[in-house]
């Protein structure tokens, strides 16, 4: 998935549990200039549905798409404006 657009910072949260993922997300997010991809990198099964919740209620975000890894799940987050 990653091949379909450009990564301009991916954000590592791995062992962050619920709701750290999507707190770290927002303030990496905020720091990025507007159409720029954030890949964010997590291991709590609960981000699949806490980020895209998140980036559903959240003017200003897309979640481009989501990857279920092995022990990863990969998150693509957008700033639309």
């Amino acid at each position: 998935m990653s091949a379909e657009f450009d990564i301009a910072e991916t954000l590592d949260v791995k062992g962050a549990s619920c709701p750290m993922p999507v707190v770290k997300t927002k303030s990496a997010i905020d720091d990025l200039d507007a159409g720029a991809v954030l890949e964010v990198l997590a291991t709590d099964p609960g981000s699949m549905s806490d980020l895209d919740g998140w980036a559903d209620g959240t003017a200003g975000v897309e979640l481009l798409g989501q990857e279920e890894g092995d022990d990863v799940y990969k998150h693509y987050v957008r700033k639309t404006e």
